[in-house]
């Protein structure tokens, strides 16, 4: 039987970080994808491989849809070299950036930005994967709780995420007759660095997340992870073309 391999995209630091290390602590080896930090990535395989599972980590710019093919390519070489395998079975589309500013001030070179790496990005680099992706696998795309509530400055961000839950019905829809399963995970605020580690380092902030949230605290990024892999068991195995927010009811 073979091993089951999930890829995750920005697995280098933050959710996707902790995701990679819970699907680990589940039994899964993991391919994970980081953009300019070596030695962070590095880090995580070590981890993974200390819990006695199989890990790489590979180069990629998820903005460069471009490198897609070439990047594919990696992969192949990586499931062979590695794992003698021709495919993988979970693809986690989690990868991304933020820019903070307002609807009125948000220039065509930030929404560029935000549309290649949060929505051209996973749209092309999914198409790129989907021959080594195995039969009866799963994909699971990171949007935003921001696609339902809406907070100043985040406009063009939440758009995009948007896009994202759009594509996972699709993707649900055309991948089915594959036994594939297409889900979202939206998640709230969580303390991580993203945006700057404003939720984890910016007191105010984090209060104010918590007095919003009906379960009176800002997210971890376990949270989330636990989430992730409890997605992507066969005990979730009929779930599909779902939307999950994971934000502790923010704004309910």
């Amino acid at each position: 039987m073979h091993s089951t391999i999930s890829l995750i995209t920005g697995g280098s630091r933050g959710l996707g970080r902790d995701a990679a290390i819970k699907l680990a602590d589940r039994g899964n080896d993991v391919i994970l994808t980081y953009r300019a930090d070596r030695a962070a990535a590095d880090a995580v395989v070590s981890r993974i491989q200390d819990k006695g599972r199989r890990a790489a980590a590979l180069q990629l710019d998820v903005g460069d849809s471009a490198s897609f093919a070439g990047f594919a390519a990696q992969v192949r070489e990586t499931l062979s070299s590695q794992w003698r395998s021709t495919g993988f079975d979970h693809l986690v589309n989690n990868a991304g950036m933020g820019i903070y500013a307002a609807f009125a001030d948000t220039t065509e070179a930030q929404f560029d930005e935000l549309m290649r790496v949060h929505l051209k990005g996973p749209f092309f680099l999914t198409q790129a994967l989907l021959p080594l992706l195995r039969d009866g696998g799963r994909i699971l795309n990171v949007s935003s709780g921001l696609t339902r509530f809406s907070l100043p400055n985040f406009a063009a961000y939440a758009v995009m995420k948007g896009g994202i839950e759009v594509m996972t019905r699709y993707l649900a829809q055309e991948l089915g007759p594959r036994g594939i399963a297409v889900n979202t995970i939206a998640p709230g605020a969580i303390e991580t660095d993203f945006h700057g580690g404003a939720v984890r380092d910016d007191r105010e902030m984090n209060a104010f997340v918590a007095s919003v949230t009906a379960l009176g605290r800002a997210g971890k990024p376990d949270d989330i992870g636990d989430l992730v892999a409890a997605l992507l068991s066969p005990d979730s195995r009929w779930v599909n073309a779902q939307r999950i927010e994971a934000s502790g009811g923010m704004f309910v």
